[in-house]
């Protein structure tokens, strides 16, 4: 029987779930739920249905994992914790300082309904957990780093979409290279946020906007923007779809350790991305864990989980036999 799959949200990362599902053979794409019209979505799955996020709840013996696929600013915080009363569910929310809060909210609506809640997958949150985790229970004497881009963060321009005053926008991160060959190098540098990373912001302004007013806004948006250097650049629209229609991204997790008696030997251990489509990689991240939702919940666990919280093998399609003869 294939794991049957609905889809919260028809954006960029709902898209690239819904061509995610199509590479997995023991999964299908049941139902796309939208706030739009549903007469006026078109998807690309045609045996799957579009309906109204209104007639969600009439979906509940006919999925198997929601996975949702709207914004950490907004969306999310709402739909995670009420979808996760009716659903399993696997979300992607990215604002790392508000995860212990968002998990605790998951946690208690997946508690109850007896469902499973996996939040905050994808490549960071996500795959670099798993990194940081790995190293540091390996080299436990030693540094981390977390580098992103150059590239297209969805939450952040998302973020900037949802500014007043603000029709559309992409904010790219940038590493700081100094920065990145100073912890290549094992000097084991202390850096904070801004000394790492630069934001870069093109906005189309909604007729009559203040770009003053939008601006100060963007750079002062806590959690987003306010801890580093950030650059606003008003564009048109033209502009925008002619230079900045791509999603790119990618980035760099790494521990500088020391090993030994007297700790006399050092050892880097990095893991690098580099990713064509964010949205399309990270619905694929998305997708493997749905896949362990869907067992977990077949097991009889309930609650909220992480990346952290699941076994490699759940996340693979594989038996555990064929795992152990092809991968281990």
């Amino acid at each position: 029987m294939s794991i049957r799959i609905g889809i919260l949200g028809y954006g960029n990362l709902g898209r690239g779930v819904e061509c995610a599902v199509r590479q997995n053979p023991d999964m299908e794409l049941s139902a796309v739920f939208t706030r739009r019209d549903p007469s006026g979505l078109s998807v690309l799955t045609k045996t799957a249905a579009v309906e109204s996020v209104k007639n969600i709840a009439d979906w509940k013996e006919r999925i198997d994992v929601l996975i949702l696929c709207g914004g950490s600013a907004t969306d999310l915080p709402i739909q995670t914790p009420e979808m996760a009363s009716m659903f399993n569910v696997v979300d992607s929310f990215d604002t790392h300082a508000r995860i212990p809060e968002h998990f605790a909210k998951v946690d208690e609506a997946a508690e109850k309904s007896g469902k499973i809640g996996i939040i905050s997958v994808g490549w960071d949150p996500g795959m670099f957990s798993l990194n940081r985790l790995y190293a540091n229970a390996v080299l436990p004497d030693g540094c981390d780093y977390t580098f992103w881009g150059k590239g297209v963060s969805q939450g952040h321009s998302d973020a900037i979409r949802r500014v007043e005053g603000v029709k559309d926008g992409k904010q790219y991160t940038i590493p700081i290279e100094s920065a990145l060959e100073a912890v290549r190098s094992g000097k084991n540098p202390e850096l904070s946020a801004r000394q790492k990373h630069l934001r870069e912001c093109f906005v189309v302004l909604e007729d009559g906007a203040d770009p003053d007013k939008v601006e100060q806004e963007i750079k002062n948006m806590p959690n987003y923007f306010a801890d580093y250097d950030t650059t606003v650049h008003f564009i048109s629209e033209e502009e925008l779809k002619a230079n900045h229609s791509g999603i790119p991204h990618g980035g760099f997790v790494i521990r500088s350790g020391k090993t030994g008696w007297n700790l006399e030997n050092n050892h880097i251990i990095e893991y690098s991305l580099k990713l064509d489509s964010n949205p399309e990689f990270t619905s694929g991240v998305i997708v493997a864990y749905a896949r362990a939702a869907y067992r977990m919940h077949k097991e009889g666990q309930c609650g909220c989980k992480t990346v952290l919280d699941v076994a490699p093998s759940y996340l693979s399609a594989k038996s555990g036999e064929e795992l152990r003869k092809s991968l281990l």
